[in-house]
């Protein structure tokens, strides 16, 4: 009886895990692998239930960084992405692994530091001066080191500075790559009083747990357009990947594309931090 109940056991298993790793052929599930920021912003704990509850879908996300995110769309396992590193956007739609691509919303890169600011971030006038800045001063710099949208972008602006050969990343003693996403990246540079590259909405998430502060491009400020941060929705192409499930994500697609959650957008997190995390790209 006991190795019965334990055949039954794995089988219902095995069927729950055909299911999801089926990326919804067939079937009423979507598998959306993002970016950790929108997770880590509660923004898809708002929005997702609706669009589950309206439609009938239910969907599966996945936060990994938006490197991982493409590469798991490369591969085939998953229906949709929402991502932000545009340039590995464009290329993997010029691959044919994925169609038409969304630009959704928007917010700011900022670079976060402790509030006395000790490398003169603030005065930098330019984010490449900024990341100079740091370098020259050996300031502590905590990165992703993830390939996430976030460290592609720190990378560019690193390269833009000169400091580095192409494809060379810093190699002094305080510059510290954790390897994970942008709500525990922003803690462990808090912990080394330390310098991070940072959305500003997953900033707003955490600012009541750090002491370190917006030290350049705090969104009140002028604003420097290489650090505009873009967030993309976009759908995997059917014809390369038989498995999964375009319907379903098509829309999901089109619900985080429609009117109902552009509005959810401007005003999401104004209540919590008098200010939107996001604004919506019209």
């Amino acid at each position: 009886m006991l190795i019965k109940a334990k055949l039954i056991f794995l089988t219902a298993l095995a069927v729950t895990a055909l299911a999801w790793t089926g990326c919804g052929s067939g079937n009423n599930n979507i598998i959306l692998a993002t970016t950790t920021s929108v997770q880590d912003t509660g923004f898809l704990d708002k929005v997702i239930p609706l669009f589950e509850s309206a439609q009938g879908y239910n969907v599966k996300v996945i936060a990994v960084g938006s490197g991982q995110a493409l590469a798991m769309g490369r591969r085939g396992e998953a229906d949709l992405l929402l991502v932000h590193s545009p340039d590995d956007e464009e290329k993997f739609v010029k691959e044919g692994c994925g169609i038409s691509r969304r630009p959704l919303m928007f917010n700011f890169f900022v670079i976060l530091g402790p509030a006395d600011d000790p490398a003169g971030v603030s005065k930098a006038g330019f984010p490449t001066n900024a990341f100079r800045f740091i370098y020259e001063k050996r300031a502590p710099f905590v990165s992703r080191g993830d390939n996430s949208g976030t460290h592609q972008r720190e990378k560019k602006l690193w390269q833009v500075t000169g400091i580095f050969a192409p494809g060379q990343s810093p190699d002094y003693p305080g510059y510290i790559q954790t390897g994970q996403g942008m709500s525990e990246t922003i803690t462990i540079a808090d912990q080394k009083k330390a310098y991070t590259l940072s959305d500003y909405g997953t900033y707003l998430a955490r600012k009541d747990k750090i002491s370190l502060k917006p030290v350049f491009n705090e969104p009140s400020q002028p604003t420097d357009s290489s650090l505009i941060n873009i967030y993309s929705v976009i759908e995997l192409n059917p014809e390369r990947f038989a498995k999964i499930n375009a319907t379903g994500a098509k829309a999901l697609a089109g619900f985080l594309a429609s009117k109902e959650v552009a509005e959810i957008i401007r005003n999401y997190g104004r209540n919590k931090y008098g200010e939107p995390m996001f604004s919506i790209i019209k």
